[in-house]
């Protein structure tokens, strides 16, 4: 069956609506043509196509986002507030510590050199 290209668009947008869709390959399997008919079309190219897309990703993004902030799961709320932190705020939650902005004096030891070379006293 051969199809028109805004036919095909009409039905990849009716699609990703109904469907909650955010890949294009997930829109090909609900179309009644191919991928190559699809790509063919170039489709994927198109900016409608594209804005549906990003609409339900978004949508998508702030529903997860207000049922974990509404969650009494710690983890989820963590996972927040790490979207929503300033980098000092990331840093104080940070379960590591990242001391290359600070500067910590450690003897310096040539692996090169033999051991008795590398000791900081002397005997």
């Amino acid at each position: 069956m051969s199809f028109e290209k805004h036919e095909l668009e009409q039905m990849a947008i009716e699609q990703i609506r109904k469907n909650k869709l955010f890949f294009i390959q997930d829109v090909i399997a609900y179309l009644p043509c191919c991928s190559a008919t699809f790509y063919n079309h170039e489709l994927e190219k198109l900016e409608t196509i594209k804005d549906e897309l990003t609409k339900v990703k978004v949508e998508i993004k702030v529903s997860m986002r207000n049922k974990w902030y509404k969650s009494d799961n710690a983890t989820l709320q963590m996972g927040l507030m790490k979207l929503l932190s300033t980098d000092e705020e990331l840093r104080k939650l940070s379960m590591q510590h990242n001391l290359s902005e600070e500067f910590i004096e450690q003897p310096f030891f040539d692996l090169n050199e033999p051991e008795e070379n590398n000791r900081n006293t002397k005997n």
